[in-house]
């Protein structure tokens, strides 16, 4: 098959993976804040291991490849992950001086603008990843593309979840809530297409994209979550949450590497 469909095919896959993941939101019953607060202290934890172990290493390695010393990738890196957090942060005081409809969220504009941030950072999370699966299609390595796609895949299902519990904790119905998790993961076979039909434009990008997502997931967990989630409940309990999702994240990312 050409390659231009394979990395189509598996990044389209990876990214309905985050829909798999957000299943869980459409049976459960309504909880408590406390518990509201650890879910999204775990989702905080995905986050942050996927900003490390998703995006700044293989970033890391992608300059590398590309004939950048070590000092330059992590030029490139840094030039990256400063560029997402500065972003996203400009786009955090937008949204929070403009009226984003009433919808779920009533008048909490703030609250209407952290779940927009965190959703948004997840989001532009998910397109490097498609763009380096169709770059692993693009490049003619077909297995490397399929492992890239079903590590990717399966990383994803706690991201979805992760995007899904917010929009509840935020109001969102259960349907619509799911609605969300899976949307997050649209943008895949975006960078997916790319990836493998522009595998020469798309490899020198790939670093940058990365470390760009990373930076803005970093200001957005910085910023946003870990202050929300602190601000209401035990913080020791909290904090426990987001360490079991930086673990469970991280065991997905090192063992499927």
């Amino acid at each position: 098959m050409d390659p231009l469909w394979l990395g189509l095919i598996g990044s389209t896959i990876a990214g309905l993976l985050t829909g798999v993941g957000a299943l869980p939101v459409l049976f459960a019953v309504r909880v408590e804040r406390d518990l509201e607060n650890l879910l999204l202290g775990f989702g905080a934890g995905v986050m942050l291991a996927a900003t490390a172990f998703s995006l700044i290493l293989p970033g890391l390695e992608a300059a590398e490849r590309l004939g950048n010393g070590r000092l330059g990738a992590a030029l490139v890196m840094a030039a990256g992950i400063l560029s997402g957090g500065i972003v996203l942060a400009r786009l955090g005081r937008w949204l929070e001086r403009h009226q984003l409809g009433s919808g779920p969220y009533g008048e909490d504009v703030a609250g209407r603008a952290r779940v927009l941030l965190f959703i948004l950072a997840i989001t532009l999370h998910n397109f490097p990843e498609g763009l380096a699966v169709g770059v692993g299609f693009g490049s003619g390595d077909i297995a490397n593309g399929t492992t890239l796609a079903i590590a990717i895949g399966l990383q994803n299902m706690p991201e979805g979840l992760a995007v899904a519990l917010a929009a509840r904790a935020a109001g969102d119905s259960p349907g619509r809530a799911f609605r969300v998790g899976l949307l997050s993961g649209a943008v895949e076979p975006v960078g997916g297409l790319l990836g493998a039909g522009l595998v020469g434009i798309s490899a020198p990008f790939l670093p940058w994209a990365m470390a760009f997502a990373a930076g803005a997931m970093l200001f957005v967990i910085s910023e946003e979550v870990i202050p929300e989630i602190n601000r209401n409940g035990p913080p020791a309990v909290n904090s426990l949450g987001l360490l079991a999702g930086f673990v469970v994240m991280m065991l997905l990312d090192t063992v499927l590497g």
